[in-house]
Parts: structure tokens; C-alpha cells; sequence
């Protein structure tokens, strides 16, 4: 498990990466202090939970307690909460400096019902992102053959029994590595 701060705006947010879920938490108060400006994030974040549970919402219960190093320097407990989580509490905070954010997780939204309606869009805003990251055309017909290929390869694999996840790791690497020569 892996503890790292993570910079907003000038603000730390203290972050835990769980290799086991494989996923980040993030600490609710950082990241409602950042939203809100608010010199007292943990009584905001107090009340907010409150008109959660009142409203009936399930978002605390999703909620995790982590040690995380306080300012003291002290391991505390802390409310922390993974991106899907987060983003649902962010929708729930009512401050003007978190209306951008709620403002793009709606087009986010939007576009991703967009692209599950016409499946083309999500490859379409794929390559465009390789291609903001300066990557060049050859590079992105590669990429995009290689995942074609991958997936046929591990619908075979499934057919075929190979089922633990070790197996498919080594069998993905020896695809990366001959794709990309690393």
C-alpha cells in the first residue's frame, strides 16, 4: 500500500494507493476543503454527511477509514474515498469553486452516453487523445491493432482454460514486449 500527496490548485491532497483493489483513495476532507475553500473542511464534510444520510444517499457507505499523515505528522484516521465515490460527493458539494468540476463531470457524462450509443465516438476520442499526447499516426494504428489483437487472443485464451491471472500477465507481457520491443 502506497501513501503519496497529490497537488490541486496548490493544495495537498493526501491519496492511498490499495494494490489489492487497485485502485486510489483520497481524503474527503483535502478534497473538500480544495471544493469549498472552507477553513473547517471537517466540520463541512460533518454536515455534508449528515444531508447525505439524511437524503437517503449511499455514498457514506462507501466511505473507508485510512491512517494518513496529518499535518502534526501523526498517522490519524481519516474519511477517504476512491475516484467513483469521490465524484458522486463532489456533485453533492454546493460551492461555486466546485461547479467547473461538477460542470465537466456532466460533458464526461454525457460523452460517455454518447459513445456507448455509437461505440465508433470512443475510438474516435482515442485516437484523438494519442494524438494530443503527440503520438504519431503509425504509433496509434499499432496501439489500436495490438488491443484488436489482444482481445481476440484472450477470447481464445478464455475458450481454451487459461484462466489465472498470472497466466494472462505473462501472456500479455510477452505481447508488449513484442510489440514495443521493451
Amino acid at each position: 500500500m502506497t501513501t503519496k500527496l497529490a497537488i490541486f490548485e496548490g493544495k495537498e491532497i493526501r491519496r492511498h494507493w490499495n494494490e489489492k483493489e487497485e485502485k486510489w483513495y483520497f481524503s474527503v476532507v483535502d478534497i473538500i476543503q480544495v471544493l469549498t475553500g472552507s477553513s473547517i473542511p471537517r466540520r463541512y464534510w460533518s454536515d455534508l454527511k449528515n444531508k447525505l444520510v439524511k437524503e437517503g444517499s449511499e455514498v457514506y457507505e462507501k466511505i473507508v477509514q485510512l491512517k494518513l499523515k496529518a499535518e502534526d505528522g501523526k498517522l490519524r484516521i481519516t474519511d477517504a474515498a476512491d475516484t467513483e465515490t469521490l465524484f458522486r460527493i463532489i456533485q453533492s458539494v454546493p460551492s461555486p469553486k466546485a461547479e467547473p468540476l461538477k460542470l465537466w463531470l456532466a460533458r464526461v457524462g454525457y460523452e460517455r452516453l454518447q459513445e456507448i450509443s455509437d461505440p465508433e465516438k470512443s475510438v474516435d476520442r482515442g485516437r484523438m487523445n494519442w494524438q494530443r499526447m503527440g503520438r504519431s499516426g503509425k504509433w496509434i494504428q499499432q496501439r489500436m491493432m495490438g488491443q484488436e489483437i489482444r482481445n481476440k487472443l484472450t477470447d481464445y485464451w478464455k475458450s481454451h482454460d487459461v484462466e489465472k491471472q498470472d497466466e494472462y500477465a505473462i501472456l500479455t507481457n510477452i505481447i508488449h514486449e513484442e510489440w514495443s520491443d521493451l
